[in-house]
């Protein structure tokens, strides 16, 4: 419970803060998150590993090990990408590798680390409106644009966004942004795949956050995966300390703790054991 507190905290006070910054239309440097919590370690970090319960099932055994409180926010890759630009964090906890590379060839970041796996998958009624059960996700899309069944993005620069932007362009030669069928929800993946539940339409999640769904949705559930196990579907998470030389405030020694205790094998174990429904959310491979 103590976590849990600490947890909602952070998102509201980086929130209220960085909305503040932006809200003033300037880029500012200033350690937002440590003037927080300066004895913490604060992360921001990808919707899955927040809304599947992995960071409250991995952050006491962090502590317990080193000794280090842990904080985090969770709002997407791409906002979590644009607090390390803004230093308003110490580490990340991402998945959207293209993104990731730039962030720290541009300087902004060091020492990033794979951590663990899972997959993408489309997700769809199960009554399969456009017929596209078992096919690859070319397919599928190409059928979805086609017959303009309903299909719902998050459409807020989340490492599951950017790859289904990246997978639209590849199936049909671009995203269908302007196309009535096509909604852009501005929400996580869980609302998102609620919405399209609730229109009979379609979306892409994470396969972990699918499996927390099922688990919340049980008998009521009404979605099913339609499309799974895809080249181009593989979703790799990793960690990033934030640059001391672009953010001089920044706990990289606490970063670093993490960083190695997320790779060892016990932790690597932690992360594989992690399971809802009986099913494994994430694969580790951690020097891989």
């Amino acid at each position: 419970m103590k976590l849990a507190k600490l947890k909602i905290f952070t998102i509201s006070t980086v929130l209220l803060l960085v909305a503040g910054l932006q809200a003033e239309g300037t880029k500012d440097t200033t350690d937002v998150v440590s003037t927080a919590d300066a004895g913490a370690l604060m992360m921001a970090t990808t919707t899955s590993t927040d809304n599947t319960g992995l960071l409250d099932y991995l952050g006491p055994k962090f502590t317990k090990d080193t000794g280090v409180t842990l904080k985090w926010v969770a709002i997407g890759t791409g906002k979590a990408l644009k607090m390390g630009e803004n230093c308003d964090v110490d580490i990340l906890f991402v998945h959207a590798p293209a993104s990731e590379r730039k962030f720290v060839d541009s300087g902004f970041g060091a020492d990033r680390r794979q951590v663990m796996y899972n997959d993408f998958v489309i997700v769809g009624p199960k009554s399969d409106p456009a017929k596209v059960s078992g096919m690859n996700q070319n397919e599928a899309l190409k059928i979805i644009k086609e017959k303009k069944n309903p299909f719902f993005s998050r459409g807020d620069d989340s490492g599951t966004n950017k790859k289904e932007i990246s997978l639209w362009k590849k199936a049909v030669g671009a995203v269908p942004e302007k196309s009535d069928w096509y909604v852009q929800t501005g929400q996580g993946m869980l609302v998102t795949i609620n919405m399209a539940a609730e229109k009979n339409g379609y979306t892409m999640t994470d396969r972990a956050t699918w499996i927390k769904y099922m688990s919340q949705k049980g008998d009521n559930n009404s979605m099913q995966i339609t499309v799974e196990g895809g080249n181009g579907l593989f979703n790799q998470y990793s960690v990033i300390t934030i640059s001391k030389e672009r953010c001089p405030k920044v706990k990289t020694n606490l970063a670093k703790k993490l960083t190695d205790w997320l790779v060892t094998e016990k932790t690597q174990k932690d992360i594989g054991d992690f399971r809802l429904l009986g099913q494994q959310l994430y694969v580790p491979n951690a020097g891989k």
